[in-house]
């Protein structure tokens, strides 16, 4: 509750620490929503639940970047306006200031309570985790391409835009390697969102709590239909994307879905999962598969990390591999 965060790490950080050295970004956040990293939300709960699904620790979620334009600098402008000499002036600048943080905070540990002590571990966990990001992006002076994208000035006011520009930064970022992890939130958990564009202005979370209403679940299926039109027009990008005899969504895993089942009951079963690629021609698609009731989503994840080559014996409340897959 409040501050009392417990999770633990996600699969794509997982992933991330595995495969991040291979790029110049270990992983990409992005969303529509911006949310509180504090405070208390639904039932008492961190705020932090309900705005992030990236955890890099139990307890220190990697926030998302809901600005287009800023995903696309970050990606494909740093240093390139200014010159790779500006650029290295000033990541070792960002360096010698880590280190003094660093320096200073460590000092500070030893004189602190276990409470604190422990958020003092995640600010170090955080800082650390950039000293790495400076140290690779140092070592990875290639230049990278700019793709050619007309970005709006300021960012889109229209969410159909904002969902579908987030997109295209996700299938740039994947298309050059600048990563070849992501995150991409639609809406936050909880969110209040109303959708007056397609004929319903009632906020997203109230509606989920239907209790069988047919007015408010047509609504519902209506929300749930817009937000599917917006991943197909990514995954559509990402067909038309030639890699050798292959295209980039046959290179690749999506899993689409919600953490829950119902919001009227909130219960995390019978999850609507989607798994769309076919990860480098290890996955089958095309089909549905049914798995026995209380299959953990974690089964799902490990098979994913095997097509990785990051075997792992054990993720979060796993109990095996999906099989059915190939």
């Amino acid at each position: 509750h409040g501050a009392d965060i417990r999770v633990g790490v996600s699969v794509d950080q997982l992933a991330a620490r595995a495969l991040g050295e291979q790029t110049r970004f270990p992983s990409l956040e992005v969303g529509c929503e911006q949310g509180s990293q504090a405070g208390n939300c639904d039932s008492g709960y961190s705020c932090a639940y309900s705005a992030n699904i990236a955890w890099r620790t139990e307890s220190s979620p990697v926030a998302k970047e809901t600005n287009p334009k800023l995903v696309f600098e970050r990606l494909f402008l740093d240093g390139a306006e200014k010159g790779e000499k500006e650029r290295t002036k000033r990541m070792l600048t960002k360096k010698s200031l880590l280190d003094f943080v660093l320096e200073d905070a460590n000092s500070l540990q030893n004189k602190l309570g276990g409470n604190d002590r422990r958020k003092m571990d995640e600010y170090l966990t955080s800082v650390r985790e950039l000293e790495q990001r400076i140290e690779r992006a140092q070592k990875n002076t290639h230049p990278i391409p700019v793709p050619e994208y007309q970005m709006p000035k300021d960012g889109p006011k229209d969410y159909k835009e904002h969902l579908r520009m987030m997109a295209d930064m996700v299938v740039l970022a994947f298309q050059t390697d600048v990563t070849r992890i992501s995150t991409f939130v639609f809406a936050n958990e909880g969110s209040s969102r109303g959708y007056a564009e397609i004929g319903v202005p009632e906020g997203h979370h109230d509606l989920s709590h239907h209790e069988g209403n047919a007015e408010k679940l047509h609504k519902i299926h209506k929300i749930n239909l817009f937000h599917v039109e917006q991943l197909a027009y990514m995954i559509d990008k990402m067909q038309k994307i030639q890699e050798g005899d292959r295209t980039l969504l046959d290179n690749s895993m999506i899993v689409y879905g919600s953490g829950l089942g119902d919001g009227n009951r909130h219960n995390h079963d019978d999850l609507p999962v989607l798994l769309l690629g076919k990860g480098g021609g290890s996955i089958k698609s095309s089909r549905y598969l049914k798995y026995p009731a209380e299959t953990p989503m974690a089964n799902l994840y490990l098979s994913m990390l095997d097509r990785l080559g990051i075997p792992t014996e054990k993720f979060a409340d796993s109990s095996g591999r999906l099989d059915k897959l190939s």
